[in-house]
């Protein structure tokens, strides 16, 4: 597993030049809100990422955003990303990632803790915008029991088990005197239990129109409109009122099965992508709305493991090659 050392070591074989001085694309603009992002090879147990492979994504990402999220903290990718930020000099808030997992006692959730916590202490805050402990969590518990109220009391216990991990976070932070980070939680947008939602400083909500059978033509509106009847209410019934942010909304360009070509209604294409892009990014930043695009590149590992649309929701894809598609030319907030 890398290291903080393996990355001072890693120094000798990228090329020396200076991270910070790149080319910048002219088709690119800095137009989301934020990506979701994960370092090619930060899958257990390979762990294959790469410093240069990080300055490259940082660099081209610098330019259509100013916003990434992380999902978990495995293969040192924090560290990895951090550095990469250092060394570009651009201008990038990170929200870190912790993905924790139901019915492991806790263990993938403390193997991450630690690595976060190591890479906190040698990078500080100044590029965090939060640390967030599960990705998908309580939609995983529900459907491991065989549940459908996210909020029953049979699926409140979960949530227990989830707030432990979080309340284990804030009280490291509080150790490390960066209690003033906040601590938060992402989940599927129609998955986020009250418990859980109440004991964090903000939610991430996965809003995808491709999953709920929606056509391309209507996916903007019905995302923006579900996320503010749903989530955003919810935050706002609560005494704490943690921000909001829809923490994925995309659309495929592909599947490697044709079963799932198209969602019922619209093919996964990037056509159809670019629909997306043209009616909800612009929008969405003039109604204020905080977004995760997901995401920044394809990840063959999900197809691999998945199949579908599962590796194909990128702007790039795995190789760093813009689809064709155009970025709308609007400056996110």
């Amino acid at each position: 597993m890398n290291s903080h050392k393996d990355i001072d070591a890693a120094d000798r074989s990228v090329v020396v030049s200076d991270p910070s001085v790149f080319d910048k694309d002219p088709n690119l603009h800095q137009s989301f809100y934020g990506l979701a992002y994960t370092p090619e090879g930060s899958q257990l147990p390979d762990c294959g990422n790469k410093l240069e492979d990080v300055i490259k994504d940082i660099q081209v990402m610098s330019q259509l955003t100013t916003r990434i999220r992380l999902y978990g903290g495995d293969c040192n990718q924090t560290a990895l990303v951090l550095e990469a930020i250092n060394r570009t000099k651009v201008n990038m808030t990170v929200w870190l990632g912790n993905y924790d997992v139901p019915n492991d006692n806790h263990a993938a959730y403390t193997r991450q803790r630690d690595l976060l916590k190591e890479t906190l202490e040698t990078y500080g805050t100044n590029h965090t915008g939060g640390m967030t402990v599960g990705n998908e969590f309580m939609l995983n518990y529900v459907t491991q029991q065989g549940l459908t109220d996210v909020d029953s009391p049979e699926a409140n216990e979960g949530a227990q088990l989830l707030i432990q991990d979080i309340n284990d976070t804030i009280d490291m932070l509080k150790g490390m005197n960066l209690a003033n980070l906040p601590v938060g939680n992402s989940d599927a947008g129609s998955f986020m239990n009250k418990e859980v939602l109440s004991d964090v400083s903000y939610g991430m909500c996965n809003v995808h129109p491709w999953f709920a059978n929606v056509s391309v033509e209507d996916s903007a509106n019905w995302t923006t409109t579900f996320f503010l009847e749903q989530d955003q209410a919810l935050a706002d019934s609560l005494s704490n009122h943690p921000t909001m942010y829809i923490a994925e909304t995309g659309w495929p360009t592909k599947s490697t099965d044709a079963g799932n070509a198209d969602n019922g209604i619209s093919d996964a294409s990037e056509a159809n992508l670019q629909i997306f892009l043209d009616t909800f990014i612009c929008q969405a930043n003039d109604a204020g709305i905080k977004y995760f695009f997901f995401e920044f590149k394809d990840e063959p590992w999900k197809d691999a493991q998945f199949g579908g649309v599962e590796g194909w929701w990128g702007l790039f894809d795995s190789n760093g090659t813009m689809k064709n598609i155009t970025i709308p030319n609007c400056q996110s907030p």
